[in-house]
């Protein structure tokens, strides 16, 4: 990392709860949601301005699909956005028929699956995780979660990555990447004795891993073996989620949080909700796109089973 990088407010927003972001290479701009404002934003660093279209429910996680549409994950289920008309489409609910569960965070693997997990907002263990085929089956990959959260893979496929945010840590399964198949679920980082929670991470080129600390006021990188190796420091306390971006996926852009702050703490915290960056000679992985769902003709682009 360049020895005068720092970290940069790019987009003062305060949003309620940044979290998704997804670079999308193609257009070179930032994808990110705002979960309770119900916005899927679309930041541009090229020109600094930042766009969003509102929709009817709360939106916790975005996928690339084609050029006109994200898939997004919403409250119950998974939908497609026409970015032009900013309609939303259903593709497939999930955990509908409990309400006090609801999508949080996901991903695409690099055969077009999209993985995704649920939340309890009690946070106890009745959340799950699932991966939505290129076939348009929904498959039940880990049970027992309480709040799934950041996920990843290694670069090589072999590995990935889950965060149960409320138990304050970070699984790492053996993974086959022909099948979508993970097994062999263990600990990887544990954060028991911390005062912070592991939220969104990403993995960069070096198999290195990106956890950004809620209530933690920082992003920690981990070594491929878990092992702490860097913490950057954010001026606000609730870091959400990151993600690597820019024309050589060396910015690492970091959403945040101000919901439950006190008026004094937005006082203290100013920054809290606003969007940041951090130039680094260090390299991410780039975002996969989602598969042509059959559910949809003209849906995205992406494409089981470990019962934890």
């Amino acid at each position: 990392m360049p020895a005068d990088a720092a970290i940069q407010n790019v987009l003062s927003v305060r949003a309620r709860l940044g979290e998704g972001p997804l670079w999308d290479a193609e257009r070179q701009v930032l994808h990110w949601v705002d979960i309770y404002n119900r916005r899927v934003h679309t930041f541009d660093p090229a020109t600094a301005v930042d766009t969003f279209i509102e929709l009817d429910t709360l939106v916790s996680g975005l996928f690339l699909g084609d050029r006109d549409h994200l898939i997004v994950a919403q409250e119950n289920g998974l939908g497609q956005l026409n970015l032009p008309t900013e309609q939303v489409t259903p593709i497939m609910p999930i955990e509908a028929h409990l309400p006090n569960n609801r999508l949080n965070d996901g991903r695409c693997d690099d055969r077009g699956r999209l993985w995704i997990g649920t939340m309890n907002n009690d946070e106890q263990p009745l959340a799950n995780l699932y991966r939505y085929d290129r076939d348009g089956t929904l498959q039940q990959m880990a049970t027992g979660l309480s709040i799934a959260n950041g996920l990843g893979w290694s670069p090589d496929r072999s590995r990935f990555y889950l965060t149960d945010t409320p138990r304050q840590t970070i699984y790492v399964y053996h993974f086959e990447a022909e099948s979508g198949a993970i097994s062999d679920r263990r600990p990887f980082i544990d954060l028991t004795d911390e005062p912070f929670y592991p939220d969104g991470l990403t993995v960069d080129a070096e198999g290195c891993l990106w956890s950004a600390m809620w209530n933690g006021s920082c992003v920690i990188r981990f070594d491929p073996h878990g092992q702490v190796m860097q913490r950057i420091p954010l001026p606000v306390p609730l870091v959400t989620a990151c993600t690597f971006g820019g024309p050589h996926l060396t910015d690492l852009y970091i959403t945040t949080a101000s919901a439950g702050m006190s008026q004094g703490e937005l006082k203290q915290y100013y920054q809290a909700g606003d969007l940041f960056c951090l130039p680094t000679d260090i390299q991410g992985l780039p975002s996969d796109r989602c598969a042509q769902f059959p559910s949809l003709p003209k849906a995205a682009s992406s494409s089981a089973n470990d019962q934890s």
